[in-house]
């Protein structure tokens, strides 16, 4: 097995890291692979915003924000906790980086082929994480998608959070993974 070969299959979502601090040239060495994704019409549709202490404030308000229908009707110190738990999750990490879709304005481009670099890009920033002894997740859903999270992390209209990696040093040893063998999922048609 290359070398290539055991960093993806040893890869896995890891959300339980320690508070230790990364050093700024490990998200940089991950960024930077990132960036070599492939991309249709050499677009390089990809940005990341990277939050590192007191900065992912801006990712714990934007939590709360999301949340501020469901805390409408709490009071008092059930209003606080649960404020307190929606800031918590921007914190779960040391490193949070959103990696933001930003289409081409090329007439050639079209964006789910945008969309589907910048996921490439986030792949290769979670394989060197990996590499690099880091644990890594990706975290998407209502919250990454919403326009609050656009508003707090500046993203413009015709662009795109694709999700929230979280990144540190593992606090538990890896699983092992599993998957269904590719030749399982794989049609071939040949003359």
């Amino acid at each position: 097995m290359s070398e290539l070969q055991r960093v993806i299959k040893e890869r896995r979502s890891i959300g339980r890291v320690k508070a230790d601090s990364v050093p700024k040239e490990l998200i940089e060495q991950m960024i930077e692979a990132a960036v070599w994704a492939p991309n249709h019409h050499g677009t390089e549709p990809w940005r990341f915003i990277v939050m590192t202490g007191e900065g992912r404030c801006v990712l714990g308000q934007a939590y709360v924000d999301f949340a501020a229908g469901a805390l409408q009707a709490l009071e008092g110190d059930e209003l606080q906790e649960r404020i307190a738990k929606e800031i918590a999750k921007a914190y779960r990490s040391p490193v949070v980086i959103a990696a933001i879709c930003s289409p081409s304005a090329n007439p050639k481009a079209v964006r789910a082929e945008e969309l589907a670099a910048t996921h490439a890009a986030v792949q290769n920033l979670l394989l060197t994480a990996h590499d690099v002894g880091l644990a890594a997740i990706w975290r998407t859903g209502d919250p990454a998608y919403h326009p609050t999270m656009k508003a707090a992390l500046e993203v413009a209209e015709h662009e795109e959070v694709v999700g929230l990696i979280f990144v540190g040093y593992p606090e538990l040893a890896l699983h092992a993974g599993k998957r269904v063998p590719g030749a399982e999922k794989t049609r071939w048609i040949e003359e």
